[in-house]
């Protein structure tokens, strides 16, 4: 049996698409490679694989039937890290799945478990953070409007906190390391791409884009902190802690306005 690359087109679903054929087809699966990446593989058969949702959600059943609710989730949470050779680790942990009796998701002396499982948990700290710190700035549009840069594409699991706590005003969150947003009109949430100008900016604003109050209130808010934080007290070590240099950039209190 040749040694097989899959190619797809970097969605969740397809990535599953890729595991049915891999079981449908008995192949080897050496690498399994997103659209826009080049393998690794030289001399391997490559395959490309056409996203199907009804073999897609075949495989998403069988899992289902054999891990947690968590299990599911982490596998979800660890494919949007995007991390290098995710889709093999992933892989090679539903392998295992499949091929036990007993529900091993948990099973942390399998590397594929355990390594699933820490970046999971990286990329829902991320998600956290994002929903603690994302800053919305109101345009002239009357349109509530975030610009986020994640370590990880968590944009798709973070739509359900906003669009339960902000589901009167019509908002749109946007990744621009990734090039896209999701919007919500006040009914329901649909995935956008765009380009933006570059001095919107990520906080702080510009009045060719931004409503004047806003941009005031931004400014006020920044004037009430700077006066009440007193200097000496500053524990920065601590501050970090909670709320690291990276996420500094959502916070109006952090920006500078010119």
């Amino acid at each position: 049996m040749p040694d097989t690359v899959l190619k797809y087109d970097g969605s969740f679903m397809g990535f599953l698409t890729c595991i049915f054929m891999a079981y449908e087809q008995k192949l080897n699966i050496v690498e399994i490679v997103p659209a826009g990446e080049d393998q690794n593989q030289l001399f391997a058969e490559t395959l490309e694989a056409i996203t199907d949702e009804q073999k897609a959600l075949r495989v998403i059943k069988g899992l289902k039937a054999k891990v947690s609710r968590n299990g599911m989730l982490r596998l979800k949470w660890a494919f949007l890290s995007e991390a290098p050779g995710i889709e093999m680790k992933l892989y090679d942990m539903c392998k295992y799945i499949f091929s036990s009796k007993q529900k091993v998701d948990t099973d942390y002396s399998h590397p594929s478990v355990l390594y699933i499982t820490n970046i999971a948990k990286q990329v829902g700290r991320e998600k956290h953070r994002m929903e603690a710190f994302v800053r919305f700035r109101l345009t002239k549009d009357d349109i509530y409007f975030a610009i986020i840069e994640p370590d990880f594409n968590v944009l798709p699991i973070i739509i359900k906190h906003f669009k339960s706590r902000y589901a009167d005003q019509k908002w749109l969150i946007y990744d621009i390391k990734r090039k896209y947003g999701a919007y919500y009109d006040l009914n329901k949430t649909e995935f956008v791409s765009m380009e933006l100008p570059e001095d919107i900016g990520i906080s702080g604003g510009n009045l060719e884009y931004f409503d004047p109050g806003e941009i005031y209130f931004q400014k006020l808010w920044k004037e009430y902190f700077d006066s009440t934080n007193i200097k000496s007290r500053v524990n920065m070590r601590l501050h970090v802690q909670h709320v690291p240099k990276r996420y500094w950039k959502y916070l109006s209190e952090k920006s500078v306005f010119t």
